[in-house]
């Protein structure tokens, strides 16, 4: 779930709708914890359940109780699960959780309805955490309206093209160091059949705000496209948005890869780590599958930004990251966990326990000075981080904007709104309607929303 809300019912029923963003990084690992009372050497962290948040919690507290004699009792939960207690406990300012796990959709939304403990003053205090250090895009992205910091990022991801070098190579085929989409799709076209059930490119088509429409949504950017205009009017009915929409599902159709319209993540870093695609369009946190130990085409993949068209960059933005909760009675040692937990000394402290790999980078720009991560993710380090440095999330198109976001409008009806409009483009995918059909329900259903905001 990525909300917002505002303290009416509609608003708390859109927190509570689930969403979600597929990443690498949010695949099943388990684990948890009670949360504990609170005291002053006590605070309750409540977070996803993904492997570096795993790691996290077993390195704890031999290292910051150790060095701070602050206890953390951890409640650690899969992504739906974990997002529906945080919008309770927020929401209610309930004050059980003194840290949460939020994203930068969240954080401005909980940020406005006062659910958050401003850390600017903290950040200020703490040289040694060094702000400045924080990735320009992720500081942006996790500062209010009302221009306070909310949140610190634990890690970062954007959006680029993967393709097969070696594929590339023996059918005479050039990536550009900088692809426009028209580009991308003669290349698939190209690349199809390149070796026996390959396609020339892998793109979500399964529904879900988080999933079809993230990539879908910064190829609209690009092409000129915008969900709403400055003044909230609906715009998915206009000639850019069709025709990025239309360009999307046509590539899928004609050059992605089999069952697209049930694609997600997942399944199409499946079909690229066996070969099944010669080029993938998806968050850059899905190199670190493909260049692992043991992976089938390590070493044979290619990274480049994301493709444009009308814009200098497209790829998207997003990271997990912690937040305090307003209602906190040990705001300073919750403070003191974050600072540790998104400090410096932790990447090197993961690298040196768990392999430089396993490092929750994509947030600080130090990160890609440590000689041990440069070599361990040298295929797509720079890649990844010039990405994130060059993602405008106020900024992301070519028309101004009435909320932030690159892919997704940062407002707490885009969870249900985003999920029903990638159901009809998904049919489009599936052939079983026009993209024109699509796309004439889509608009009726943002036009609900945009009233809702028009004049403020």
């Amino acid at each position: 779930m990525r909300t917002q809300s505002r303290r009416t019912p509609r608003a708390l029923c859109a927190v509570a709708a689930a969403g979600t963003l597929i990443t690498p990084l949010l695949a099943g690992c388990s684990g948890a914890g009670a949360g504990g009372g609170s005291s002053a050497h006590s605070i309750n962290v409540l977070m996803v359940n993904n492997p570096q948040m795993v790691e996290l919690q077993k390195l704890t507290k031999a290292t910051f109780t150790k060095d701070t004699g602050i206890k953390v009792n951890f409640t650690v939960l899969p992504e739906n699960d974990v997002r529906d207690k945080i919008s309770q406990d927020f929401a209610n300012q309930a004050g059980q959780y003194d840290v949460a796990t939020l994203s930068n959709y969240e954080i401005p939304i909980y940020a406005k309805n006062g659910w958050l403990e401003p850390i600017d003053s903290y950040v200020e205090k703490d040289t040694a955490f060094d702000q400045q250090d924080i990735l320009k895009p992720m500081r942006q992205a996790l500062t209010a309206a009302d221009g306070k910091l909310y949140g610190e990022p634990f890690y970062g991801e954007s959006s680029f093209l993967m393709y097969r070098k070696d594929v590339f190579q023996k059918k005479g085929l050039t990536m550009p160091a900088r692809p426009t989409w028209q580009q991308v799709a003669d290349l698939a076209a190209k690349a199809d059949g390149a070796e026996s059930g390959m396609k020339g490119i892998c793109l979500r088509g399964l529904p879900g705000w988080g999933e079809m429409l993230a990539p879908l949504t910064t190829v609209v950017n690009t092409f000129g496209g915008t969900w709403f205009d400055k003044d909230w009017k609906a715009r998915l009915d206009a000639p850019a948005f069709k025709q990025a929409t239309q360009f999307y599902v046509d590539l899928v159709r004609k050059h992605g890869e089999a069952g697209a319209a049930q694609s997600g993540f997942a399944e199409c870093l499946n079909d690229m780590t066996q070969g099944k695609t010669a080029m993938w369009y998806d968050a850059t946190s899905g190199a670190g599958s493909l260049e692992a130990a043991g992976s089938p085409v390590k070493g044979k993949i290619g990274y480049v930004p994301a493709p444009v068209e009308k814009t200098g960059s497209s790829g998207w933005l997003y990271t997990w990251a912690w937040g305090i909760q307003k209602a906190s009675k040990n705001p300073d040692d919750a403070w003191k966990f974050i600072s540790w937990a998104s400090g410096k000394d932790y990447e090197k402290l993961v690298g040196e326990k768990a392999g430089w790999a396993n490092v929750p980078a994509g947030k600080r720009t130090s990160t890609y000075d440590i000689p041990q991560y440069r070599k361990e993710a040298a295929a797509f380090a720079d890649v990844t981080r010039d990405a994130i440095a060059g993602a405008k999330p106020n900024d992301p198109g070519v028309q101004p904007r009435p909320a932030p976001g690159i892919q997704f409008v940062d407002i707490p009806e885009f969870t249900d709104l985003g999920t029903k409009v990638s159901q009809e483009i998904s049919s489009a995918v599936a052939g079983q309607q026009s993209v024109d059909d699509a796309l004439k329900k889509a608009q009726k259903l943002a036009e609900a929303v945009g009233k809702k905001y028009e004049g403020s």
